[in-house]
């Protein structure tokens, strides 16, 4: 699994399993957000058992499902609460990283210009300039 960095405390990554997750906070995360349904495809472990892995390495979790591009304002929230924590590293996840890219973008647009969020998730590798009205708005009007 890779992780690549989006700041130097966010990272995303494809689908994680349970049996990473000690690794992963030995590496210094703290949190992990799956940005994943559950039952999206066969094989893939359900949130509740990633969730008892993190909560059995000392990780906070949040499960914020994407389908597609489409995301709860309160999943946003609690994506930005997390990600905002001064305590580490924190990882979202999902298939392939997009969805978590651009879900921690959105929760982001709060404090960040619409040019920063892009150009961060650029040299992540990730092209979310599409999204950049719906990142203007959330920052002028403090969302």
């Amino acid at each position: 699994m890779a992780c690549v960095p989006v700041t130097s405390d966010f990272f995303i990554s494809g689908q994680i399993m349970p049996e990473q997750v000690q690794a992963l906070a030995d590496q210094g995360f703290t949190a992990l957000i799956n940005n994943r349904p559950d039952g999206e495809e066969p094989g893939q472990p359900a949130s509740a058992i990633i969730e008892a892995a993190a909560r059995a390495a000392g990780l906070d979790y949040v499960h914020a499902p994407m389908h597609g591009a489409q995301i709860r304002e309160d999943d946003i929230t609690r994506i930005h609460q997390v990600t905002r924590q001064p305590s580490g590293k924190v990882l979202g996840f999902c298939r392939s990283g997009a969805r978590s890219m651009l879900g921690w973008a959105l929760a982001q647009s709060q404090d960040r210009s619409a040019d920063d969020v892009i150009a961060l998730a650029r040299e992540a590798g990730h092209d979310l300039s599409p999204f950049r009205s719906a990142f203007e708005s959330r920052y002028s009007s403090g969302a």
